[in-house]
């Protein structure tokens, strides 16, 4: 027997007009001819904008805004966003490459990740940009590539501490990880950056993602703080970067609710005397990815088929899990959680019913919305998920079973 799920957080980023969601202002009819084709990701450039003024007003003055490139890599959204922060961090040669060419200052970019090539390295040193360090290995590579290119790397240490971000989505931190160097080995790495006279910029400590609870925010960067403060007492040279990493979440499932920015900014004003006085030359740092866009996007796929199986209607569209991993569940959830979705050109509906929207691919696990009230539709209405700025099409298996690729357009 069918049966309905517990409601989203209202999505009310997105005006509706004669129940039909409106995207920078264009109706989602209308912006389906304008992107060319159907399944697409469209992002609204208003939202961004609204975001980073949001963060700009309600956080102090003093902490910098970094954009986590790897939430969402369009070259177009990295360009405009670029325009509104502090700084870039990077995860690949590919994100390098996007971020040097929105023209922020290399000073402003840093890399991140476990397993860099030597090849990114070279690069990266080439740019001028800071690169965290994850390892004494990789540490050890860095300075050999920077003495072959007569340059001195710009390196920060990314520490992985001894606590975690408690009610994370993605915990990074708190145990054996390969992400950074344990806390309790950092020391000796920044006794050997000292030998190897390498360009030290500071700390980069993330303990975690997607967390909409303000108090286990707060604890992490109390944490995170004393830590870093702990550390710079062995730090070859002044802090310049005090990275204190992400985590802030955005609601996707049912029973969510947004995050309390007013704490945990209360708390960050708190620190901040005494990180000035203790290290006078740092900035502290938000790195933030999803937070910044993953409101501001939809995924719209287009129903091609609409059929009954013992009572139970579906949905078939011709977009699915090749191009949205996360809606499928199967991008980091334990147990499948719908995102909010929509008819997106009859939102409301005349009548409503309780389907399952799935794609198109040959696998049970190609599902969109599973059991869930929309408007009842038919074949060429427009299914809308919500929530799909950050870690959409980028961390999708898009070439599989070689469908045709998805469009992404920003407006």
């Amino acid at each position: 027997m069918s049966t309905v799920r517990p409601t989203h957080w209202p999505m009310s980023q997105f005006p509706i007009i004669n129940d039909c969601l409106h995207i920078g202002g264009i109706p989602l009819t209308q912006l389906v001819t304008r992107a060319g084709q159907t399944p697409f990701y469209a992002y609204d450039r208003r939202l961004l904008d609204e975001r980073i003024a949001l963060l700009r007003n309600r956080l102090p003055s003093a902490i910098q805004l970094h954009y986590a490139v790897k939430a969402n890599p369009m070259p177009a959204v990295v360009q405009h966003l670029a325009n509104l922060v502090d700084g870039l961090d990077v995860a690949s040669l590919g994100e390098l490459s996007v971020a040097l060419d929105t023209g922020m200052d290399p000073a402003e970019i840093s890399f991140a990740g476990p397993g860099k090539r030597p090849l990114e390295l070279t690069a990266a040193i080439a740019a001028g940009i800071t690169i965290n360090l994850e390892s004494a290995g990789e540490l050890e590579r860095v300075a050999q590539l920077g003495y072959e290119q007569g340059q001195q790397p710009r390196v920060a240490v990314r520490v992985n501490p001894d606590f975690e971000l408690k009610a994370s989505g993605m915990k990074m931190s708190g145990g054996p990880k390969p992400f950074g160097v344990d806390a309790e080995q950092t020391p000796m790495l920044l006794k050997r950056i000292k030998q190897l006279d390498l360009n030290f910029r500071g700390f980069h400590i993330f303990s975690g993602s997607q967390n909409l609870r303000s108090e286990a925010l707060i604890d992490a960067h109390d944490r995170t703080f004393e830590l870093a403060l702990r550390l710079a007492i062995d730090a070859p040279s002044p802090v310049q970067i005090l990275n204190i990493g992400g985590g802030f979440g955005i609601p996707y499932f049912p029973g969510d609710t947004p995050l309390d920015l007013e704490p945990v900014a209360a708390n960050l004003e708190h620190w901040l005397p005494q990180i000035k006085e203790q290290l006078p030359e740092a900035h502290v740092v938000l790195e933030l990815g999803r937070y910044l866009v993953g409101e501001a996007g939809i995924y719209v796929t287009e129903v091609v088929d609409r059929k009954v199986s013992r009572g139970h209607t579906f949905l078939i569209t011709n977009g699915g899990l090749h191009h949205h991993l996360a809606v499928s569940g199967n991008f980091g959830q334990v147990v499948r959680k719908n995102y909010p979705v929509v008819v997106g050109n009859r939102v409301a509906g005349t009548e409503r019913e309780v389907v399952s929207v799935v794609g198109p691919l040959c696998t049970p696990l190609d599902i969109l919305a599973d059991r869930m009230e929309l408007a009842k539709a038919e074949v060429g209405d427009l299914i809308v998920v919500f929530q799909s700025g950050a870690y959409g099409l980028s961390a999708s298996p898009a070439r599989f079973l070689s469908h045709p690729a998805c469009v992404e357009v920003l407006i």
